[in-house]
C-alpha cells in the first residue's frame, strides 16, 4: 500500500436500517446513510418520500422506531432539537414560521437559541442584544430593522433571519430544508457562497431542494429516497440520473407553445404602490398565464394585495371587466371573481384541523347550502370530483390536510379557487418547498384550465416563471418596469433585467396599456 495516500476521513454522521412509521405508513424503511465531514449532501425525494421525517430524526423532532444513528462513531437517539445541537447538529426546517417567535422582534429572533438558555434574559439587556443581533446579522450580510417586530417581515426576509441564526451557531453538520424557496437568485447566490465557506472549515452540510440548479451548484453527490426508501447515491455529475430515481420516470421536460393574449379581464392603471415609487400598468388577459418576477423586497405581493383589496395604492385604477374601482376589501374582491392564495400556505390557506373537504369548500360554501343548512352529499361529491381532476393523493377527504404532503396541500389551495370560476387567479409562490413532479403537475393544471380566466403567478424564481408563463413581469422598487413574450426570452435576458443591468434584452410584450419602461432601463428614469 502507498503510504502517501489520501485516507479516506471517518463518517461524521452514520445511519444504519433506519426506520420510522406513522400508524400503518412506513415513512422510512431501512435507510443506510454516511455524511461526512467538509461536503454537500444533496437529499432528493418526491413530497412524500420520507426526507423530512430523515431530516426531523437527524435533528432530534423526532426518534426513530429501528436502526441506529452514530456521530463520530457514538451511538444517539436525540429526544430533542436541544441534544442534536450539542453534538453540532443543527437544521433550518422548511416551514420558516415554525423558527420564529411572533411577538419578539427580529433582533430577539436572531438571538433566539441564546435567550432561551438558563438566565439568559438577566445578563442580556436590549442594548447588548441589538449589538450581538447586528454581528449576527452582518454574517449574512442583512439589513434588516432590527428592533421591529419579526412579524413586520416578509416571508423571504424571515427565512433570512431563520439562516443567520443557524450559521451563527456553528454547527458541523447543517441541515437546509428548501432554504432558497422564499429568496431570489441574488439573496440565493449569498447564501451558497456561504455554503462555500461552511464547507471548507470541514462542516457537513446536507441540502434539500427542488431546484435542480442549486443542486448543481452545490453538490458534491446526491442522495434519493423514494417511498421511504435509499433509492440511490450518485455522483455530482449524475443530477439528472438521481431525479430520474427520484421519479421512478424521466421527467417531462417539453415545452409549451405559448397562448396569445384573450379578452382584457384586469387592468392597473397610473399605479403607484407607495408615495415614492414609480408609476406603472399593469394588465391582464383571458387565457394567458402571466408571471410576476423581482428580487426580494421588490414590491410583488405588495402589487397583488392592491388587486385583492389588501392594500390602498397611493394611486391608481383597477378594472375589472371594463368596472373602475379599487376594492375595499378581499370579499369585494372575491365577489367580483378575483382570487388570491398568498405566500405562506401554512399561515394563510390553511386552517390547523380542517380537513381536505372543509379546506376546498371553504370559501364557497353557498353553492352547498339550502336554507342555512349545509348539503355534504352534494359538498362531498363535489370535493371527490376536485380530489380526482386535481390528482390529490389522501387517504380520504375528511383526513387532516396536515397529513398531506406539501405538493397535495398546493393542490388543495389551487383546487379550492379552481372551484369558484373566478375571472382571475392569483398565486402567490405556487411552487414553493414542492417536488419536481408536483410543480409539473400543479403546472399543468394551472395551464389546462386557464381558459375564461386571467391567471397570475408570482414567483422569485426566474426558471419557474420561464417555466409556467405566457407573459412575464419584472418588477422593481414596487414597480412594473418590463413586460416580456414568453416566447424568445432567455434566462440571461430576464436575470439582467432583475437586477437592472443594462444587458440589451429582447423586444418587449406589446400592450395597449404599456406604460411601463422600456426593458434595460429603470422606471425611475
Amino acid at each position: 500500500m502507498n503510504a502517501s495516500a489520501a485516507v479516506a476521513p471517518d463518517p461524521l454522521i452514520r445511519v444504519r436500517g433506519l426506520s420510522k412509521s406513522f400508524g400503518a405508513n412506513r415513512a422510512l424503511d431501512r435507510v443506510d446513510l454516511q455524511i461526512y465531514p467538509a461536503e454537500v449532501v444533496a437529499l432528493l425525494g418526491a413530497n412524500g418520500a420520507g426526507k423530512s421525517t430523515l431530516v426531523k430524526i437527524l435533528a432530534g423532532s423526532q426518534s426513530h422506531d429501528a436502526g441506529e444513528l452514530l456521530v463520530d462513531g457514538q451511538l444517539q437517539r436525540f429526544n430533542s432539537p436541544l441534544a442534536a445541537r450539542e453534538v453540532g447538529i443543527v437544521a433550518v426546517h422548511q416551514h420558516v414560521n415554525d423558527a420564529i417567535a411572533p411577538g419578539l422582534s427580529v433582533a430577539e429572533n436572531l438571538l433566539l437559541d441564546e435567550l432561551c438558555q438558563p438566565g439568559a434574559g438577566f445578563w442580556l439587556g436590549r442594548k447588548r442584544v441589538l449589538q450581538r443581533a447586528s454581528v449576527i446579522a452582518a454574517g449574512l450580510e442583512l439589513d434588516l430593522p432590527l428592533e421591529q417586530p419579526i412579524e413586520h417581515l416578509g416571508q423571504a426576509e424571515r427565512q433570512l433571519v431563520v439562516l443567520a441564526r443557524a450559521f451563527a451557531l456553528q454547527p458541523r453538520l447543517l441541515i437546509l430544508d428548501e432554504p432558497t424557496a422564499a429568496l431570489s437568485d441574488t439573496e440565493a447566490q449569498r447564501l451558497f457562497a456561504l455554503v462555500d465557506t461552511l464547507r471548507e472549515r470541514g462542516v457537513a452540510i446536507v441540502y434539500i431542494s427542488h431546484r435542480l440548479s442549486d443542486l448543481q451548484r452545490l453538490a458534491d453527490r446526491a442522495v434519493v429516497l423514494r417511498d421511504g426508501r435509499l433509492a440511490g447515491e450518485f455522483a455530482a455529475d449524475q443530477l439528472t440520473e438521481a431525479v430520474y430515481a427520484m421519479l421512478g420516470e424521466a421527467p417531462d421536460t417539453r415545452p409549451f407553445e405559448p397562448r396569445a393574449a384573450g379578452r382584457e379581464v384586469l387592468s392597473l392603471r397610473a399605479a403607484k404602490v407607495t408615495a415614492n415609487s414609480a408609476e406603472f400598468d399593469l394588465n391582464l388577459h383571458e387565457g394567458q398565464v402571466v408571471a410576476l418576477t423581482g428580487l426580494l423586497g421588490a414590491g410583488k405581493s405588495e402589487i397583488a394585495e392592491v388587486l385583492f383589496g389588501l392594500r390602498r395604492p397611493a394611486a391608481g385604477t383597477l378594472h375589472v371587466e371594463g368596472v373602475a374601482g379599487l376594492f375595499n376589501s378581499p370579499e369585494h374582491a372575491v365577489k367580483a371573481g378575483v382570487f388570491y392564495a398568498a405566500e405562506d400556505r401554512a399561515s394563510h390557506s390553511l386552517i390547523p384541523g380542517f380537513s381536505l373537504r372543509k379546506t376546498l369548500t371553504l370559501p364557497f360554501l353557498q353553492r352547498f347550502t339550502r336554507y342555512g343548512f349545509i348539503n355534504t352529499r352534494l359538498e362531498a361529491q363535489a370535493v371527490e370530483d376536485a380530489v380526482t381532476a386535481l390528482g390529490v393523493k389522501t387517504a380520504g377527504i375528511e383526513l387532516p390536510m396536515e397529513t398531506l404532503s406539501g405538493g397535495n396541500q398546493q393542490k388543495v389551495v389551487l383546487g379550492r379557487w379552481l372551484l369558484g370560476n373566478g375571472r382571475v387567479l392569483m398565486l402567490d409562490e405556487p411552487f414553493q418547498g414542492v417536488d419536481v413532479r408536483a410543480r409539473r403537475e400543479i403546472g399543468h393544471l394551472l395551464r389546462n384550465s386557464c381558459e375564461g380566466r386571467a391567471t397570475l403567478v408570482i414567483c422569485t424564481d426566474v426558471d419557474e416563471a420561464l417555466e409556467i408563463a405566457d407573459r412575464i413581469l419584472v418588477v422593481r422598487d414596487f414597480a412594473v418596469v418590463a413586460d416580456y413574450a414568453r416566447a424568445g426570452l432567455n434566462r440571461a435576458t430576464l436575470v439582467a433585467q432583475l437586477v437592472g443591468s443594462d444587458v440589451p434584452p429582447p423586444t418587449p410584450c406589446s400592450s395597449p396599456l404599456n406604460r411601463t419602461a422600456t426593458p434595460g432601463s429603470s422606471a425611475r428614469g
